[in-house]
């Protein structure tokens, strides 16, 4: 018997929606990078795009477990001497972009610096509030907070 490899071909995309209201960040970002690299169908082939397209609405409406909303820091550097700039999870889901906090913890459960994980990290989209412009893609809902009681807050 030999080992089946997807070729790209082979590949249907279908479309997912998630609902994020409620939801725990790392076991919702830990489900679709799984699912926005493939590895939930049959025919996963690591070299090979197998993943779907994500829909993320309700961001602003994610949860965090313990004190990480007031003690999860977000770093980055503007490129200036001593511009190391350093907001919580709390100032970003309050700001003007709730949903890079998102964005972000799936970007890092995703393989490092590689144009595949580039090209599949495009297949996500987030949004703050409830409304997306993705009706036309007909996408399939996941009901996360379902699938185990941990999952929502």
């Amino acid at each position: 018997m030999k080992t089946y490899s997807a070729k790209p071909a082979d590949v249907k995309e279908k479309w997912w929606i998630v609902d994020a209201q409620d939801l725990v960040l790392g076991r919702l970002a830990s489900r679709i990078a799984l699912i926005l690299r493939g590895k939930h169908r049959p025919m996963f082939t690591p070299h090979i795009d197998t993943g779907d397209h994500v829909v993320v609405i309700n961001a602003e409406k994610i949860k965090l477990t313990g004190k990480k909303v007031e003690q999860k820091i977000y770093y980055r550097h503007t490129g200036y001497a001593g511009g190391i700039k350093a907001p919580t999870a709390k100032f970003i889901l309050n700001g003007k972009y709730p949903n890079r906090i998102i964005e972000k913890a799936v970007e890092r459960m995703m393989p490092k610096e590689s144009p595949l994980a580039r090209k599949q990290l495009g297949k996500l989209r987030v949004y703050a509030g409830a409304q997306h412009p993705h009706e036309a893609q007909q996408p399939e809902v996941i009901d996360f907070a379902a699938k185990n009681p941990k999952n929502k807050r």
